[in-house]
């Protein structure tokens, strides 16, 4: 029996090593495969000769070593150094190294290598797990020496922080040319313009009239996936040169204040230069819109009808149907009563419906309350045949614009008098005199404030002031402007309804979606024998079915 208090005898073994001394003679006599990486951060063309320079210089390096091989060149050209998978041949030369075929990398610096201080670490952490070490040539770095991630860190947040100086500087060169309304144009996927031999905006007569057909047709009444589906239809190429079109592209066309001949600048921002993320600006920076920048392809009237008809459409009233997944609120092109008939006694819109009776087919609408809970909420809404009331529509059009030429005068009378167009004073030039007289009073005051230290507190009191004001006068200016712009647009709209009553007042038409849409505002169904027609700006008729 062994004593409770004996202590065994520590017994250490030795486990030989695996590797014999000829196995490791045999590595340690391989040649060292080396690969070299090099960047250049811009496409300049010095920047490109030094492109070529850094790639001969690593090829006669690495062949003159005796003890390395040759394991390639990864150079990446006139990409970022800040995002590391934006780099495809850095990415190729990291699955090499994880691959087992490269010993070590030579790079010229850090900044090089990486400008970015995590992802230079996570890289540099990520070669010496796997044995490969990476030699930075201006530091005299060896990733794989003691310490050297305590300098590689330092000298990784240098780089990053001139990147980050870069950016600063350059956002500040974009902001300043922004300010001083130099607006840079992308003609790669712009349609309707290219550059002109003076360097400026030139239009292409082609594209321009696929422009303006777009901005014609929408405000005729078609939807932006009619106007797509068309375009592809006819082979018209997008301005990405696709074959299909969009309602997004459409969209992006209608919306684009260039076409108009003007630029709003600032639309997006960076967020920084590591992250490169994109958003767009809702106020956080400055803006500048600058007006008359080049040759318009659309009228600046037809602009701004087309945003008030986009409105118009995106905030129609929604209206649930018992049965249907949807609302009722999206525009629709291919029946200009589903957003113009009404309901007399309850005011819901009207549905087109399809009805059968002994194997035939007609056509009819009916009140969407009226469908949907029967006579609960609308208990005298007739179902009117589109066919009659069509015909009845046309009919009271014609009969008051061909009455006298007092009628069509009196209907003009309302349209204006609904649209409100008349000329207000014009306050612009008042309001800019009282900004220019502010700022000469702020700058005065920020001179007195160097000389009179005494009075500081008083004085940045009242500059204060000064901004606040000056602030509320641009909002003011700009709201003139708006309104001022928004009376221009009214007035075309007058002329356009004029061109259509003239046209109806001398021949004779059918039904026609767009000339309805054009001149009245909605029908009201009053009873089964007896419609209202409310034109555009209130003058209204009843028409007996």
């Amino acid at each position: 029996m062994i004593a409770e208090n004996s202590i065994q005898r520590k017994n250490v073994r030795c486990i030989e090593p695996t590797i014999t001394p000829e196995m490791l003679k045999k590595s340690l006599n391989r040649p060292l495969r080396v690969a070299a990486y090099c960047r250049v951060s811009t496409q300049m063309e010095e920047q490109l000769n030094s492109y070529e320079v850094q790639r001969s210089y690593y090829m006669d390096k690495i062949s003159r070593e005796q003890n390395w091989s040759f394991a390639g060149i990864y150079a990446d050209r006139g990409i970022t150094g800040t995002d590391a998978l934006k780099r495809d041949e850095f990415q190729k030369m990291i699955r090499k190294c994880k691959q087992g075929k490269i010993d070590m990398i030579i790079t010229k610096s850090i900044s090089r290598f990486s400008r970015n201080t995590v992802d230079c670490l996570e890289y540099v952490r990520l070669l010496k797990s796997i044995n490969v070490d990476v030699f930075f040539e201006e530091q005299g770095i060896h990733s794989k020496d003691n310490g050297a991630e305590f300098y590689i860190t330092i000298y990784g947040s240098i780089a990053q922080s001139e990147s980050e100086n870069i950016s600063a500087n350059v956002r500040w060169g974009m902001a300043h040319r922004a300010k001083e309304g130099k607006v840079s144009f992308n003609y790669t996927n712009f349609l309707g313009y290219r550059k002109g031999d003076d360097g400026k905006p030139e239009i292409i007569d082609e594209e321009a009239e696929i422009i303006r057909k777009i901005y014609k047709q929408y405000l005729l009444g078609d939807s932006m996936g009619g106007i797509a589906k068309e375009l592809t239809g006819k082979g018209i190429k997008t301005p990405s040169g696709k074959d299909n079109w969009s309602s997004g592209t459409i969209k992006s066309i209608l919306t684009n204040e260039k076409y108009k001949g003007d630029a709003l600048l600032n639309k997006t921002y960076v967020v920084d230069c590591i992250s490169k993320k994109v958003r767009k600006n809702n106020g956080e920076r400055p803006m500048y819109y600058v007006e008359n920048n080049h040759p318009a392809i659309v009228d600046k009237n037809i602009f701004n009808r087309v945003q008030e008809e986009i409105k118009r459409r995106t905030g129609k009233k929604k209206v649930k149907q018992k049965g249907t997944k949807t609302e009722l609120g999206k525009y629709s092109s291919k029946y200009a009563l589903s957003e113009l008939l009404f309901c007399g006694e309850c005011g819901a819109p009207y549905r087109r419906c399809t009805w059968t009776a002994s194997g035939q087919k007609k056509i009819v609408w009916r009140c969407i309350s009226r469908l949907d809970y029967g006579k609960r909420y609308c208990k005298h809404s007739p179902t009117m045949e589109e066919e009659k009331l069509e015909s009845a529509i046309i009919e009271a059009i014609m009969e008051n614009a061909n009455k006298s030429s007092g009628v069509l005068n009196t209907l003009k009378y309302y349209i204006k008098r609904g649209l409100a167009t008349e000329d207000s004073e014009d306050k612009t030039l008042d309001l800019q005199i009282q900004i220019a007289t502010l700022d000469e009073e702020y700058n005065n005051l920020l001179n007195q404030m160097t000389c009179d230290l005494d009075n500081c507190y008083d004085i940045e009191e009242k500059l204060v002031n000064i901004l606040t004001k000056k602030h509320q006068i641009q909002n003011q200016l700009q709201e003139f402007e708006r309104q001022k712009e928004k009376n221009e647009s009214l007035k075309f709209r007058i002329d356009e309804i004029y061109d259509v009553l003239e046209i109806i007042k001398n021949h004779p038409v059918e039904f026609n979606n767009s000339i309805i849409r054009q001149i009245i505002d909605c029908i009201k169904v009053e009873t089964k024998d007896k419609i209202r027609i409310i034109f555009a700006g209130g003058y209204d008729v009843e028409k007996m079915m």
